[in-house]
């Protein structure tokens, strides 16, 4: 299978809510970056999607295009549309990701998004006012990584 094929597969995946196959993309020692999580690895990630496909209960609409790939890296652009949680605020997240692969499988996959939009979609006034600081970052990041935690520690 080509890189451009399991790139465009995991999203595929992802687009039905299957993480299951998204995460059979993944090689065991899956690296995963972006400004909401931050740096994850391993089970982390995979938890990551499956918490996100979980808690988005069927309500999370993504598209994807612009796949471009070689046999060790490539790129691609998705969308996602939803409710953020907390607020119930609509959100549309325009991302930009890259992949490198290694034995057949995705290894590292980071993805790129204006934290500034998505805290002024999710979080409303508080969000455009803080939503380009480090400190905001860094706030969200403990959040989603609490988050995390929970979830991973429930699924022992």
């Amino acid at each position: 299978m080509s890189s451009s094929d399991i790139i465009f597969k995991f999203y595929d995946a992802f687009v039905h809510a299957d993480a299951k196959t998204m995460l059979s993309y993944y090689h065991d020692e899956i690296e995963f970056e972006d400004p909401a999580f931050g740096k994850l690895k391993g089970e982390d990630v995979k938890n990551m999607w499956r918490m996100l496909i979980e808690r988005s209960k069927g309500e999370l609409k993504i598209t994807f295009d612009n796949v471009v790939a070689d046999e060790k890296s490539g790129t691609a652009e998705w969308t996602a549309v939803y409710n953020f949680g907390q607020t119930g605020r609509a959100v549309t997240n325009k991302i930009k990701a890259r992949f490198e692969f290694k034995d057949g499988k995705i290894f590292r996959h980071t993805d790129h998004f204006d934290m500034w939009s998505w805290s002024g979609q999710a979080l409303g006034l508080t969000g455009y006012l803080l939503g380009w600081t480090s400190f905001f970052r860094n706030k969200i990041q403990k959040q989603t990584r609490k988050l995390l935690k929970s979830y991973s520690d429930k699924r022992i």
